[in-house]
């Protein structure tokens, strides 16, 4: 019912839809696959989109404004370039280079027009978080330097090295607690290094009525529409996620720990 999993496919696979089967409201997903100088366009009605440099070399197209052409070896090479398309506005993304392109193409409903910006590698807010075996780097990439920029969505990457956990002490995002908790509907989308490997993915409620875990691999894409939700990578591998987030209030990251867990953070493990 959560996890999509990856296919490989040339052009444009919409990884989740606006009509889904966990009834994500607020966001969806794409997943953009260009050969050498294809080219996509495309308008999605009632959407912001953040289009995400996964690998290769990507020129994007607004209106009248041009984007790149911008490279990316892989995402575990670099941080990530990221362009906004305002809702409802036209946009074309092209192969600028001689390998592949790939770009996720993140998506939230949004009413709020804006003007479409860049977001360069260098302007990727990057940070440690956690400790010990849940340790990982997080880079913000449509976050808090985009305030005032856009209107729902909220877009960044995980990185867990091998055997490490994230989303870790687990939290959730699902009730609006104004100071305590946002209510986010969230989308991870995977790769993996190798990409033989793999991840588990847990999703779970206090009272029992979600309580799942699966086994997660390179290219699949996992639907959180509440709960808490932590991922570890499997031993060997290291695992990135991309995240997309959007909700119906406020625009601001305010995860809740689950109690039973939230110990942890406050311990040091060194």
């Amino acid at each position: 019912m959560y996890l999509v999993r990856g296919q490989s496919h040339n052009g444009y696979r919409e990884l989740v839809p606006t009509d889904n089967a966990a009834g994500l409201k607020w966001i969806s997903l794409g997943h953009l696959r260009l050969a050498a100088g294809e080219v996509h366009e495309a308008r999605v009605p009632d959407r912001e989109v953040v289009l995400v440099l996964l690998s290769g070399a990507m020129r994007v197209s607004v209106g009248s404004q041009v984007f790149g052409p911008y490279e990316r070896k892989n995402v575990f090479a670099s941080p990530a370039t990221a362009v906004y398309v305002p809702v409802n506005e036209a946009f074309r993304v092209e192969n600028a280079g001689a390998d592949l392109l790939e770009v996720a193409v993140c998506q939230a409903k949004a009413e709020e027009h804006h003007e479409p910006f860049v977001v360069t590698p260098d302007e990727v807010q990057v940070k440690t978080v956690g400790q010990a075996n849940f340790e990982r780097k997080v880079h913000d990439i449509v976050v808090q330097q985009a305030e005032g920029r856009v209107h729902r969505i909220i877009v960044g990457e995980t990185f867990n090295p091998p055997g490490n956990w994230s989303s870790y002490p687990p939290h959730k995002h699902d009730e609006y607690l104004p100071g305590v908790e946002a209510l986010m509907e969230e989308i991870y989308f995977y790769q993996l290094d190798p990409t033989s490997g793999f991840g588990l993915q847990s999703i779970y409620t206090s009272d029992g009525a979600i309580d799942e875990t699966y086994r997660v691999k390179h290219g699949d894409a996992f639907m959180i529409p509440r709960g808490y939700h932590p991922v570890c990578a499997a031993g060997g591998y290291q695992l990135y996620y991309l995240w997309l987030m959007a909700g119906p209030v406020d625009r601001v990251m305010i995860p809740h720990d689950d109690p039973a867990h939230a110990w942890i953070r406050e311990r040091s493990w060194t």
